[in-house]
């Protein structure tokens, strides 16, 4: 098995637009060259809110988000569906606190997120917000827990012992 981990920073709402269609369009490519064979996680600070509800996203959305979705957060959903990714964020009922992946003063917001292809989302067994964890002082540190099985294989068969 192959599992490739994925590490991405959105640009912010205040850059140009095509700084924002280059990041999609290198997403995208990134994701078109993994063979279906290939397990997929990304996470990252998409810089997008999905919001709380699912609405027509119920396949990636799993209806647990955070406040009102905006144009960044469906551009998020749209590649979510293209790519059969899950939010795995949104697929674990959590206090508010839990879910909030940046606050700096009264704003509070998620935009941080754990993506694993929808076949995969089985295997993940969490993901929230450790509220008392920041990376830097407005991102608060998420923690996605993956239960992986891997099978080992016998690099050489042995016929068994003989005996007399």
């Amino acid at each position: 098995m192959t599992l490739n981990l994925v590490s991405v920073y959105a640009p912010q709402s205040g850059c140009e637009e095509s700084v924002k269609e280059k990041f999609w369009e290198d997403y995208d490519c990134l994701l078109m060259n993994l063979q279906d064979s290939e397990e997929v996680y990304v996470g990252g600070d998409f810089n997008g809110h999905v919001g709380r509800e699912s609405d027509g996203y119920e396949r990636v959305h799993g209806g647990w988000g955070l406040g009102n979705r905006n144009a960044y957060g469906e551009a998020l959903l749209q590649a979510a569906c293209a790519f059969d990714l899950a939010i795995t964020n949104t697929w674990f009922k959590k206090k508010e606190e839990h879910l909030i992946t940046y606050k700096s003063g009264h704003h509070a917001t998620q935009i941080d997120y754990f993506l694993v292809r929808r076949r995969s989302l089985c295997c993940v067994k969490n993901c929230k917000v450790l509220p008392g964890e920041a990376l830097v002082a407005q991102h608060r540190l998420v923690v996605m827990e993956v239960k992986l099985s891997v099978s080992t294989r016998n690099s050489q068969t042995r016929p068994p012992p003989k005996t007399r």
